[in-house]
């Protein structure tokens, strides 16, 4: 038999003051409360109650074991309510790796706002633009955009897509004129991205087809967008920003925005996490609402 079932017949049968009383209010059988009974004397080797046609007592020993088993009990209901708990609340530290700059432009205010939300959550937060073993650095969420490689132990899920355009400066447009298709900007010059490895083409979707490869002259390739989006405004070249990172400048007219009747073609951004039988509550709620409000970041 359960032990915890067992120890909980016990000490009702003891409250109640017999078998039958404990029978009734845990909707078993007199013969039921006493095999839970014996099987705990059984198990410990030592009789816990008195038993006589007439009444029954608690040996000395069943006195302390009733007592340990309030306590044990009361701890057990204390961790169901514990672990009900954590399915109500999102509690806990919470650690996330994401890119430099997307991640605090577009994760963080989510996050943060979420941790307002919820004071039992914490924060760990590193934006990093490398790729991260969440196992072994122990991170709960790792947020990465484009192509994402296959890893059997890790679920994603898209949370949202990254417009990306093409822009330069009015200096530089008036010195170099404007590009009217995908195909014009391999003669123009650029501000490319390159972290290591070649420089990724841009790309630009096309209808039922892949998508076009762009590879522009450059002289520069820098590893930050930032610094991608300031050298275009300085009128270096043209380049292909996501459109959340350049929005302001172009509303504020430093940058102006090429083939805007060209689709921009969209990058991916995922949230992974360790496959688990049991996906704690804080990374469940981080996940939904990065995938619902990043969406507007994006335009």
């Amino acid at each position: 038999m359960d032990r915890l079932t067992s120890m909980a017949v016990f000490v009702k049968a003891v409250d109640l003051g017999s078998f039958a009383a404990a029978a009734a209010t845990l909707g078993l059988s007199g013969p039921m409360v006493g095999k839970h009974v014996r099987s705990l004397e059984d198990r410990l080797g030592v009789q816990l109650i008195n038993r006589t046609t007439r009444r029954q007592s608690l040996t000395e020993f069943g006195c302390v074991y009733y007592e340990r088993c309030r306590v044990v009990l009361a701890e057990a209901q204390a961790a169901d309510a514990l672990a009900a708990d954590q399915l109500s609340e999102p509690r806990g530290k919470l650690r996330v790796t994401m890119p430099v700059h997307f991640g605090r432009h577009c994760v963080t205010p989510v996050l943060l706002e979420l941790a307002r939300k919820h004071p039992t959550l914490e924060l760990d937060l590193s934006f990093n633009d490398r790729i991260i073993d969440l196992a072994e650095d122990g991170y709960d969420l790792s947020i990465r955009t484009g192509v994402l490689q296959d890893r059997a132990e890790l679920i994603a899920r898209r949370v949202a897509r990254q417009p990306m355009i093409v822009c330069a400066s009015p200096a530089y447009l008036e010195l170099h004129g404007c590009p009217e298709t995908p195909e014009d900007l391999a003669q123009h010059s650029a501000v490319v991205y390159r972290r290591s490895g070649p420089v990724p083409p841009w790309l630009f979707p096309r209808r039922g087809q892949s998508p076009v490869e762009v590879m522009p002259l450059h002289r520069f390739r820098l590893d930050d967008l930032d610094a991608i989006a300031d050298a275009a405004v300085r009128g270096m070249g043209v380049a292909w920003l996501p459109y959340w990172l350049v929005r302001g400048r172009i509303e504020a007219g430093t940058l102006v925005r090429l083939l805007p009747e060209q689709p921009p073609f969209l990058y991916d951004c995922h949230a992974l996490w360790l496959q688990t039988p049991h996906l704690p509550l804080k990374v469940r709620v981080a996940v939904d609402a990065l995938a619902t409000q990043l969406p507007g970041f994006m335009s």
